[in-house]
């Protein structure tokens, strides 16, 4: 006879605080390497505009 298990039961792990956790802990380090990426863009841009205004 085959035994019905429920889904909630047949899951091998809960969602819980773990989870949120580690999504939250990835979504802070993807802004972090955003803004480092911004403020390396944001240096690059001024030090190609000092060197393009020289008289000449």
């Amino acid at each position: 006879m085959t035994k019905i298990i429920p889904g909630w039961k047949a899951r091998q792990g809960n969602r819980g605080r773990q989870v949120l956790l580690v999504l939250v802990a990835a979504l802070l380090l993807a802004a972090a390497a955003w803004a480092g990426a911004e403020f390396h863009g944001e240096v690059i841009d001024q030090n190609a505009e000092q060197t393009t205004d020289a008289p000449g």
